[in-house]
């Protein structure tokens, strides 16, 4: 049954806190798309796409290398020291990025900032998960991907606002000795300085995850927490199933990842993870320029239809986290995979007949609206669900490092795939790997709303086939 005595305010607060990583996760990795038209002059890059690339998707190696990192040690350590690393490791990026004189310098920089995406990314959303209840989780996961969107929109509105207007037809020297050329794209990176520093000084106050305390034998602290959250009985029931299923998997070593149950889960998280980035919309934020050239608009109206797009984000994500916990994690996301198919084999086929301006746009906001109320919140819901207690940071880590390893492909191979293909081709090509996805998530993806880690984990260990509509506990 569900408890009435949860401590709303107080796990409202904790969690974004925690949340604050997906803001500066979605600020640091959409403000170089707007900054992407200044900096390419300045480091006189515009004429070699491998550059362009390399200073798009460098800060995804850092992404990598964070998430490879942030499952170890966060197990051994904590959730909470590890969001401090991720705070500060985004302070001094955002920093140091605004003030690159050289273009081997501004890469750097950008890599130190992935390493804190990567880490904020796995980080964040398995915190919440640990500390709600069943029937709140998905609800309360999505405020990372709130957050994260917000972020994404702060960093499109700081772009238009910062930049000045660009005349039609302006040269590269024009840009690049203007004040967005000089100053401009710097203040862009600066602007997440005063974010950064509140994140790391709130996470001070922050409580380390009750399951993380219980997993390393801290039972009165996990206890002190839960309590908090929802009082005495609600504290011993969930220290009770935590303990359960620890005995059940005896504390799970790396070896027991290959167990046929365990494999299974894992191989899940991998797919869903890689698809989220694969199903191709991120190219839209990173790469606006080139999507909306494509489509006939100038930078300027450029920057402001990112901003339209922002909106459409925020307001669909709003969305998501009233329907997670009603209509479920499965089917939303059966409905972004066959959606943004259709979407995509639409544009493609205007673009292919050079089709331009509003049109165009309406389907990338219908995309965007897709992505926003399915795959980008729900993925990240169901990756801080599926995993056992005792390996959850571990198998996170990897699938976090999936989800990565896919973004930096995606966003490496762009300006290739554009520019062999063609727009048309591309999001054609994107659509194709929305229909597998379909396939693979209506195949092998189960429903987890409404239950609890421990009994997710029992269901799935136990080899149990994906339902629509498997019967649910809540709470």
């Amino acid at each position: 049954m569900k408890n009435d005595t949860y401590n709303h305010i107080y796990l409202f607060v904790i969690s974004m806190i925690s949340a604050m990583g997906g803001f500066l996760f979605g600020y640091d990795w959409v403000v170089i798309g707007g900054a992407k038209p200044f900096y390419e002059r300045f480091f006189e890059i515009t004429q070699s796409p491998v550059a362009q690339g390399w200073a798009m998707s460098c800060a995804l190696v850092g992404c990598l290398a964070g998430a490879a990192i942030s499952g170890a040690l966060s197990d051994r350590y904590g959730r909470k020291k590890l969001l401090m690393l991720s705070a500060a490791l985004f302070l001094v990026s955002s920093g140091l990025t605004g003030a690159a004189h050289s273009f081997q310098s501004f890469v750097i920089y950008r890599i130190i900032g992935g390493i804190g995406i990567g880490l904020a990314s796995n980080l964040s959303p398995m915190y919440i998960a640990e500390v709600t209840p069943a029937h709140l989780r998905g609800k309360y996961v999505s405020i990372n991907q709130l957050t994260l969107v917000i972020g994404i929109l702060a960093a499109q509105l700081f772009n238009w606002w910062i930049a000045d207007p660009v005349p039609e037809g302006a040269t590269d020297a024009f840009i690049l000795q203007s004040w967005n050329g000089q100053t401009g794209w710097r203040i862009m990176f600066w602007a997440a300085l005063v974010p950064s520093a509140l994140f790391l000084l709130l996470l001070i106050w922050l409580p380390e995850s009750p399951r993380w305390l219980a997993t390393r034998q801290h039972t009165d602290k996990a206890r002190q927490v839960l309590a908090r959250i929802g009082g005495e009985r609600h504290a011993q029931t969930e220290l009770q199933a935590i303990v359960q299923t620890m005995d059940a998997d005896t504390r799970m070593h790396w070896r027991q990842l290959f167990r046929p149950g365990v494999s299974r889960i894992l191989i899940i998280g991998i797919v869903i993870a890689a698809f989220q980035q694969w199903c191709g919309i991120n190219v839209i934020f990173n790469y606006a320029e080139e999507v909306f050239r494509a489509a006939g608009y100038g930078v300027s109206q450029t920057l402001l239809n990112i901003v339209i797009t922002g909106s459409v984000n925020l307001i669909f994500t709003l969305v998501a986290m009233y329907t997670v916990d009603r209509w479920g994690r499965r089917r939303l996301m059966i409905f972004g995979a066959c959606g943004l198919a259709v979407i995509y084999a639409i544009m493609g086929t205007l673009y292919y007949m050079q089709f331009s301006g509003w049109p165009l746009l309406l389907l990338v906001v219908l995309a965007i609206c897709c992505y926003a109320m399915s795959l980008a919140p729900v993925t990240w819901v169901v990756l801080s669900e599926i995993f056992p207690n005792s390996l959850r940071g571990s198998m996170m880590a990897i699938a976090t490092l999936a989800l990565w390893a896919a973004s930096f492909g995606l966003t490496y191979t762009f300006p290739l795939l554009n520019s062999a293909l063609g727009a048309a081709g591309t999001f054609w090509l994107y659509g194709v790997i929305c229909v597998g996805g379909f396939i693979f998530i209506r195949a092998y993806l189960p429903e987890t709303k409404g239950r609890s880690l421990e009994e997710i984990e029992q269901d799935m260990i136990g080899g149990n086939k994906p339902a629509a509509a498997r019967p649910v506990t809540a709470g």
